[in-house]
């Protein structure tokens, strides 16, 4: 079984939780879907526990890997966290996550962050007209995305279907338990972790200019 984890962001005890939660469900390789260490109050240590798997393990880049070295000028609001956010890392750390692969492709089904062409646009859970880009060349592929940090499943423009697996880190669909999914080879399966929120919610309200969004997000699943 594959077990699918995207948007952890830095929520090393959801983090923690999930793996312990797909090593029981028989996941025995990782699909990991960007936006690892951002956003979140452990970042060394969310990035740490996930490259010590045991497991084989893909990872791709999110918007998150990509703004370490390209910081997005064009979002004053989220900026300076960026930017110092980049600084935890070693230049090692730092380059290694830049170059992650946008997109990998296992049993034929296609992961991406955000959509074919970009890691900051992403799929809603109504069909929209901008869906005939977001799915790029693909025609009755099923293709896997993140980025929005909602659960669901649809079929999509061009008969792809869509899935998007949730947030480990930061859900923002009403259900604060994290949220992931496994691949058996066949389809997909949804799955919904509690976790230690008490402990995530507590290092965020140290976490500078984000704590008050990191907990409201904790604590209610929503912006």
């Amino acid at each position: 079984m594959l077990a699918v984890l995207y948007d952890i962001h830095a929520n090393l005890p959801a983090l923690e939780a999930v793996l312990a939660d797909a090593r029981v469900n028989g996941a025995a390789a990782f699909l990991l879907g960007g936006d690892f260490a951002g956003f979140g109050p452990f970042p060394q240590g969310t990035l740490a526990r996930l490259r010590e798997l045991d497991e084989p393990s893909t990872w791709i880049r999110g918007n998150g890997e990509r703004w370490l070295r390209e910081p997005p000028v064009d979002r004053p609001e989220i900026l300076e966290n960026v930017v110092e956010e980049a600084r935890t890392f070693t230049d090692e750390d730092v380059e290694w996550l830049y170059r992650l692969p946008e997109r990998a492709e296992i049993d034929g089904v296609v992961y991406v962050h955000g959509c074919w062409w970009s890691d900051v646009d992403s799929f809603a859970r109504e069909p929209q007209e901008a869906d005939e880009l977001r799915v790029g060349p693909l025609r009755g592929r099923t293709l896997v995305f993140g980025h929005s940090h909602v659960q669901f499943r649809r079929i999509g423009a061009k008969g792809n279907e869509l899935v998007n697996p949730g947030s480990v880190g930061m859900p923002l669909d009403g259900d604060t338990r994290a949220a992931w999914a496994s691949w058996d080879g066949s389809d997909f399966t949804f799955h919904r972790t509690d976790y230690d929120r008490e402990r995530v919610i507590a290092a965020a309200r140290t976490h500078g200019p984000m704590a008050d969004v990191l907990v409201h997000r904790y604590t209610h699943a929503s912006d």
